[in-house]
């Protein structure tokens, strides 16, 4: 009984903190930040500038208009490996550079043209296409290629790859712009019915909130986009790490920046994700195994694989998801009147504006702004390029910022 009692005693105290909590004001809430600080200056201190024009509060208290929760296609997220032949018993998803026979009761993510031309997967088997169907030198769709694959039993037929602009330096605005637009050239040439077809394949970056905020701002677009055709459907996301803000000689910081990364992925609800090897300028066998053993840790200690929407109910990620679904929709809007995805792919201004948006984020990094650990900060190396040298205006490619020290 006495036990009992102070069951419904402890109950009933930690009730009256979240009741207090919860009715506190908005000067009891700034009161309190500026005590947990030790500054008056709470604003000069929690503002913080962004390059994606997101207006970042120095603190919430409740957010506008609350988000439904937003779903995923896998009920886990799939914890991605390169494949190897030792991780065969171990390892459940796997993506595929080449040919390997007799892979049953896996799921496999295709990552080679030929190859994916080569196999055919039967109804029950678990094949997912990471193929892109644009290509962005010519300005074009692979009509060929496109056939091919919706024939064959994939999963998801169709990849829209997004990856590349990330690693590009498009901003997250224009990575999720992109990803409609492209997803719209598709269903205008073959239908609203490729809409359940498609799977994305993005690049989590290194702003953490920011990342779970753009996987959740592409579920809610790319269901506003199907809804235009009078489908509902939910965007399948495949997610890998981003190789933008990696160094070469800085293995140790590399598994750190990695590891964040998959986090906001997990969190923001992909379906799959695969870590992209911490060695730069080479890879072992080694070093491929504690790449992917980076998702089991963060599956099996943290678990944080196993929910639809995590980060729902999050007065901060639920404002900046918000803001991030808006902005995108305004400039896909803007892309479309403009003639679409290939025509600006075509006359150039596409790239401009990728090229633009990495230059003054390269210069971010310059300037300290944006801190890389061993790279621009302790130690600060010198720089051995300029922003404007190390990108293109007539070419969409990946670029690292160390790239500028090394």
């Amino acid at each position: 009984m006495e036990s009992f009692l102070k069951l419904i005693v402890d109950l009933l105290g930690k009730f009256t903190i979240y009741h207090n909590l919860y009715i506190m004001s908005d000067t009891a809430w700034e009161n309190l930040v500026k005590k947990q600080l030790k500054t008056d200056d709470i604003f000069s201190v929690l503002t913080k500038e962004n390059l994606e024009g997101i207006s970042v509060q120095p603190f919430y208290d409740t957010v506008p208009r609350p988000l439904a929760n937003l779903p995923k296609i896998e009920e886990s997220t799939h914890l991605v490996a390169r494949y190897h032949e030792s991780l065969e018993e171990d390892v459940f998803a796997f993506l595929l550079d080449h040919n390997v026979e007799n892979l049953e009761q896996k799921t496999i993510f295709v990552n080679n043209e030929d190859l994916a031309g080569h196999i055919s997967p039967r109804e029950e088997d678990r094949y997912f296409s990471l193929i892109d169907v644009f290509d962005e030198k010519t300005a074009s769709v692979n009509d060929q290629l496109v056939k091919e694959l919706l024939a064959k039993q994939f999963r998801r037929n169709i990849c829209i790859d997004v990856a590349l602009h990330q690693n590009a330096g498009a901003s997250i605005v224009q990575q999720l712009g992109i990803a409609l637009a492209k997803t719209k050239e598709l269903t205008e040439i073959y239908g609203p019915e490729i809409l359940g077809r498609l799977i994305f394949r993005l690049a989590a970056g290194p702003n953490y909130f920011f990342e779970i905020a753009k996987i959740r701002a592409l579920k809610m677009v790319f269901n506003q986009l199907s809804k235009e055709y009078e489908k509902d459907e939910i965007p399948y996301i495949f997610a890998e790490t981003s190789l933008r803000n990696k160094s070469v000689s800085d293995h140790e910081n590399n598994l750190i920046r990695s590891t964040l990364e998959l986090a906001s992925a997990m969190i923001g609800g992909a379906d799959a994700v695969f870590t992209n090897n911490y060695l730069i300028d080479s890879t072992t066998e080694n070093s491929e195994e504690i790449s992917f053993k980076q998702q089991i840790v963060l599956a099996y200690e943290s678990i944080i694989n196993v929910f639809e929407d995590a980060a729902n109910g999050s007065y901060y990620v639920e404002d900046i998801t918000r803001q991030l679904a808006e902005k995108a929709w305004a400039l896909f809007v803007g892309m479309e009147e403009k003639g679409g995805y290939l025509e600006l792919l075509q006359n150039g201004e596409l790239r401009k504006a990728i090229y633009h948006h990495a230059v003054e984020e390269q210069q971010w990094v310059e300037e300290g702004k944006i801190k890389l650990i061993g790279v621009n900060l302790y130690p600060k190396l010198d720089v051995k390029k300029k922003a404007e040298e190390m990108y293109s205006e007539k070419e969409i490619k990946a670029v690292r910022w160390a790239e500028m020290f090394e």
